[in-house]
């Protein structure tokens, strides 16, 4: 049904309150990059509108660092939509103090513990190869 997919790794053993707001993050990130993956508005009953919601499914892992190095790896390499979340964000307060510690990591192996990715179906399926489903 879709040429493309979306895959959210998060990081195993974070508290379960921290999994779900770096999932958040990361979703908004991924919706962000990929605005024509955006559905139409929602309307209730009473034909109050509600935001768009991205268009197609995504699915969450739970992953361990190898998964988290993968992923972010093979988005490189296949020019993957990416969002990443770092634990320096952990102790940052707001979006700008977020990006300096995001900026202060080592690119090629920052200490991550979620990504999110957009790309062919075949792409996206190889940068998760190992991860498994979130329970």
């Amino acid at each position: 049904m879709f040429d493309t997919k979306v895959a959210i790794l998060v990081l195993a053993d974070l508290p379960t309150w921290r999994k779900l707001n770096v999932t958040a993050f990361l979703a908004t990130g991924i919706a962000g990059a990929a605005p024509d993956a955006m559905g139409q508005p929602y309307l209730d009953a009473n034909g109050r509108e509600f935001a768009r919601l991205l268009g197609q499914p995504m699915m969450i892992f739970s992953a361990e660092p190898r998964d988290l190095a993968r992923a972010h790896r093979l988005a490189r390499e296949h020019d993957l939509s990416c969002a990443a979340y770092v634990r320096a964000m952990f102790s940052t307060g707001h979006d700008g103090a977020n990006r300096e510690a995001f900026l202060a990591e080592p690119a090629d192996c920052p200490d991550l513990v979620g990504i999110a990715i957009r790309g062919p179906k075949k792409a996206v399926d190889k940068a998760t190869k190992g991860a498994r489903l979130h329970p």
